[in-house]
């Protein structure tokens, strides 16, 4: 007997789970706006001359690229609660995560930008009497950011990919939705169906602009950061 497929279901929870994609991309752009920031930070620090800050700065970095997402969303809405005495919702633990966990990969971006510059484009902004924070700022920092582009758009898909995850906290993203229709109303394979179709039309076009900005640079003679 072959399957019937019945995708009214689907039209018929559609808001539901319109609503979880909107809380997906919530999560992951505020993740992003606190993540970018912070990495560039955390790449700075790993950049600096002087050991004291250079060697906590990486132990940080490394911890929160080595361990497993969940373990750490586990962590700060389920650990941090009994130490500060704060509860967090799934919302405020969601963000906290992957805004920390978002800013070890681009620290490592950013770092990789940064190094990827000739040493010429330093010495000649010395030359030309900026102190070494103005040659980051205004040289170094412009050209590095045209070479991160694709690794920044990667771990944007990577992110967004990743806050599946938020579902195990009950947060309301579109994964959570998508399985408590499918559970209502035993349709589980039109529900995650179009769920995978809505992660595609997101994150499709993202993976060609990566392909196109790096075709772009290949042929421009410039390396992309990693």
């Amino acid at each position: 007997m072959g399957y019937e497929w019945d995708f009214g279901i689907v039209l018929r929870n559609a808001d539901l789970l319109l609503l979880g994609l909107a809380n997906t991309l919530k999560v992951t752009g505020l993740a992003l706006a606190f993540g970018l920031p912070l990495g560039l930070a955390l790449a700075l620090g790993r950049l600096s001359p002087r050991r004291w800050l250079r060697a906590p700065v990486g132990l940080v970095v490394e911890f929160f690229r080595s361990t497993p997402p969940i373990v750490q969303l586990f962590w700060f809405f389920f650990a941090l609660p009994l130490l500060t005495g704060i509860e967090i919702d799934p919302f405020r633990a969601s963000v906290l995560t992957f805004s920390i966990q978002s800013s070890a990969f681009f620290a490592e971006v950013f770092r990789g930008g940064i190094v990827s510059i000739e040493r010429g484009q330093w010495e000649a902004a010395k030359a030309i009497g900026m102190a070494r924070g103005q040659a980051l700022r205004r040289v170094v920092l412009p050209q590095a950011v045209k070479r991160m582009i694709p690794a920044f758009l990667e771990r944007v898909i990577e992110l967004m990919k990743t806050t599946t995850l938020v579902a195990t906290v009950s947060y309301a993203d579109l994964l959570y939705q998508a399985n408590n229709i499918a559970q209502r109303t035993y349709r589980p394979l039109e529900v995650f169906t179009v769920a995978a179709v809505l992660y595609f039309v997101v994150l499709f076009p993202l993976s060609l602009s990566v392909r196109g900005l790096e075709r772009r640079l290949a042929r421009s003679g410039e390396t992309t950061a990693h």
